[in-house]
């Protein structure tokens, strides 16, 4: 019998904050310069003399996440210097929050949160063969961190899986919050977590600290491996050779492997920056209002949509991480009305619609109007599904409405019953192979039937008039 594990994860996560300057000077906040060394000044160079002024906009955008993950926003908070020297630290210290951060408590996707606390970022390494450039363009733009509880789950996929959903979710809550872009390819969110396994759940196990996960993907897969390798040294007695320090991930090799031993707080010798006033935030920022001012969070929104649309979760997603694609089909429900339609007009946009946006990136939305006008046309059997498909693929390209669009490709769908009796005798006629394996017992092969019978109407015959007429000729 295998032994039983408990992997406990908790996260850090930081994220550049979408603020027009720096955080402690006026240089540009650009994360798309491609020009090292462009938005620098003496202050985030570090130059002698130069001092650092507080950027209030960073300390708002911290403070909303604060609100809407149902954190305490803190009356004091200072900022620390946090001592250690790399080459892209240029002051030989980075400016942090130690002991009283902006955010305390709050929770999101069942997780605890312990703190969300402002910093500066560093300056970006480049390898050029055997050399070490460093561009400084990315020093000193704020940085919010969030630090997690520890969490302990049943097995490793549940714990990397909560991980790696958390992680989701965060940077869904920043991007309706308009507080940070976190767009993982470019650095501006990165993502380090805290792992241990341990045979007693009421223990912690030694903690390892995997560093700078660019993608969800990557979280997972090094939140698997790593519990692996514990697992692996505690089943061959070598549970003594899991020690504290920091790992790195190596995305092709999907491993982790060492890179130095982890610091404590101690090791950082925080005090408190000399250079910047201390913070009296609930007299500096109206917190009431701001919360009310807070938009509809993913949560909140995933409700309201399965109690006023009841679509199907999958789709409630595609609309969570597309607020624009998420108020046209609002548009559109609203206009609708009928759940039944709505239901229908959320297929046809997370399917097809998706679907001709996944061929060609530059499909853009179609007018509310026109896709209704589709939607409606649909059911009231006045054109067929795979009529609506194509009056959709044109209606993304043209201002043509969906009815002069059916009239012009004569897709419009036909209710005589008596035309399509007289083509439904017809290919019952040529067809009775298949009628004699209908007559047998396969109810199934009569949409062979119903499938000729409408490409010989040139797709008009209504399908559902087509089924109930070839049923009644083969009584």
């Amino acid at each position: 019998m295998a032994n039983q594990y408990y992997p406990t994860i908790g996260l850090e996560i930081h994220a550049e904050l979408s603020t027009a300057t720096k955080m402690f000077c006026s240089c540009k906040n650009n994360p798309d310069e491609e020009k090292p060394n462009t938005n620098i000044c003496p202050v985030c160079m570090a130059h002698p003399g130069a001092l650092p002024v507080i950027n209030k906009k960073a300390v708002e955008n911290v403070i909303k996440v604060g609100l809407a993950l149902g954190g305490t926003i803190a009356d004091f908070s200072e900022f620390d210097r946090k001592n250690y020297f790399y080459p892209d630290i240029p002051k030989g210290y980075q400016i942090s929050q130690y002991k009283y951060p902006i955010v305390s408590g709050g929770s999101l996707q069942g997780i605890d949160i312990t703190r969300v606390h402002l910093e500066e970022d560093t300056a970006n390494n480049k390898h050029v063969g055997e050399a070490s450039l460093i561009d400084f363009n990315r020093a000193g733009v704020p940085l919010m961190e969030l630090v997690t509880e520890a969490n302990t789950f049943k097995d490793n996929i549940e714990c990397a899986k909560a991980a790696s959903n958390f992680a989701k979710e965060f940077q869904l809550v920043m991007w309706y919050l308009g507080v940070s872009e976190a767009n993982m390819e470019k650095g501006e969110m990165r993502v380090e977590a805290n792992i241990s396994l341990s045979s007693d759940q009421k223990v912690l196990g030694t903690k390892v600290e995997v560093k700078n996960l660019n993608s969800f993907k990557s979280v997972e897969r090094a939140i698997l491996y790593e519990l692996e390798r514990m697992r692996d040294l505690h089943d061959s007695g070598n549970a003594s050779q899991i020690v504290q320090e920091t790992r790195g991930w190596d995305e092709s090799k999907g491993i982790t492997f060492s890179q130095r031993k982890k610091e404590g707080s101690a090791d950082y010798r925080y005090f408190p920056d000399p250079d910047l006033p201390k913070m009296k935030l609930h007299s500096a920022f109206n917190l009431a209002k701001m919360k009310t001012y807070l938009p509809e969070l993913p949560l909140a929104k995933r409700a309201r949509y399965q109690k006023e649309f009841g679509i199907k979760d999958e789709d409630i997603e595609v609309y969570i991480n597309d607020p624009d694609l998420a108020g046209w089909f609002e548009e559109v429900a609203n206009i609708l009305i009928d759940v039944a339609k709505v239901k229908t007009a959320s297929n046809y946009v997370t399917s097809d619609f998706m679907g001709l946006k996944k061929a060609n990136k530059n499909t853009t939305l179609p007018s509310s109007a026109h896709f209704v006008e589709m939607i409606e046309m649909l059911s009231e059997n006045k054109i067929s599904s795979r009529g609506a498909k194509d009056i959709l693929a044109m209606i993304v390209l043209t201002d043509d409405s969906p009815i002069s669009i059916a009239t012009k490709k004569n897709i419009i769908q036909t209710n005589d019953k008596s035309a399509i009796t007289a083509i439904a005798e017809i290919i019952i006629a040529q067809n009775p192979e298949v009628v004699d394996t209908y007559m047998s017992g396969k109810e199934n092969a009569i949409m062979s039937l119903v499938g000729k019978v409408i490409k010989e109407s040139n797709g008009s015959a209504n399908p559902q008039m087509v089924i109930d007429i070839l049923k009644k000729l083969l009584q």
